[in-house]
């Protein structure tokens, strides 16, 4: 939604949040000149530096998203409209955009299965951003989340520099940013399969966008991906896996809640079923406290590359955790 500041009080200290806007100012000036060599438009520009500023903010080229966590930190209503008119102040000057073209969502402390769920003052401002030269639409208005996750930009590029020729299945696919990847690199087939209907269409479109979409080679498949994985309808192989499911989520649509953390050796040891025998299986998830249960895996090629996946522009790297999982008997690292 777009939100227009408040008045501050008298009594913010305004030498502090200019303090805030200087540190915009400058790591916007530092991240964009690596965007702009690396054929970027959307990257991460403040990732919550300041603990008295507990943002996640985003460009997405002319726009920012900017999201507030909550904290503990004592303000009562007004108090906060203050303070957070007093940021938005700050944004507005420091990184030369209008206010009109600021999104502002709050995160609170939540399940996972949230981030799929729109907004109640739904808007419908959608844009397309580029990132290493492919096209995506990205929604600034809807949802908590924007169709792209920034964070998985490394993982993205993994999976194109190794897809030339391969088989490709993209699990808990949202708007199938993996799958264009996939397709860039040259993929020979590419299955992209999510419970929505919505982020399916948008993934199409984003295949549409970027003039890969052909239903010769790329399949999109509604399902609910716990129940595809227990009882596939296919018995093909494939060369590359991307795991990435939410960390919880009890649609309607679905037969069971998923609980990532208990049921994520369940997935990883169905995946590995129909992942080649030279295949590669990317798992991921954002849970913060999450702990790969390797003793329940039925492989031990397991591998952290979670210091790998997670770019430059976000100085917090436990947004999320990632594996590369191959058969074998490897030691987990």
């Amino acid at each position: 939604m777009f939100l227009v500041p408040l008045q501050s009080d008298k009594n913010i200290m305004e030498k502090d949040f200019e303090t805030f806007g200087n540190r915009l100012a400058k790591m916007d000036k530092h991240i964009s000149k690596w965007a702009r060599r690396t054929s970027v438009s959307c990257y991460r520009i403040y990732d919550h530096d300041v603990p008295q500023y507990p943002f996640a903010i985003d460009r997405y080229e002319a726009y920012l998203y900017v999201t507030e966590y909550q904290t503990s930190y004592p303000m009562n209503k007004e108090e906060h409209d203050a303070w957070l008119g007093m940021c938005l102040t700050q944004m507005v000057r420091a990184l030369d955009i209008p206010l009109d073209n600021i999104f502002y969502k709050t995160r609170k402390k939540q399940k996972g299965a949230e981030q799929y769920i729109k907004s109640d003052d739904e808007e419908g401002f959608e844009t397309i951003v580029y990132e290493n030269g492919l096209k995506f639409i990205v929604n600034l208005s809807d949802y908590l989340d924007t169709g792209l996750f920034l964070d998985h930009r490394n993982t993205r590029k993994m999976v194109l520099d190794m897809a030339e020729g391969k088989s490709v299945l993209n699990l808990f696919a949202y708007t199938g940013s993996f799958s264009v990847y996939a397709a860039a690199g040259g993929a020979a087939k590419v299955v992209t399969i999510d419970l929505s209907h919505t982020y399916l269409t948008w993934a199409k479109e984003n295949m549409i966008r970027n003039e890969f979409y052909n239903p010769d080679k790329h399949q999109f498949v509604q399902a609910d991906v716990k129940e595809w994985l227990a009882f596939p309808m296919t018995n093909e192989k494939y060369d590359i896996i991307v795991l990435d499911p939410p960390t919880f989520s009890n649609s309607k649509k679905m037969l069971d809640v998923l609980d990532i953390q208990r049921d994520h050796a369940v997935l990883i040891n169905q995946a590995l079923r129909i992942l080649s025998p030279t295949g590669t299986l990317f798992f991921s998830t954002n849970f913060r406290r999450f702990q790969i249960e390797a003793n329940h895996i039925t492989t031990q090629n397991i591998k952290n590359i979670s210091g790998q996946t997670v770019p430059n522009d976000f100085r917090d790297k436990k947004i999320h955790h990632c594996f590369e999982i191959k058969k074998g008997e490897n030691l987990v690292m």
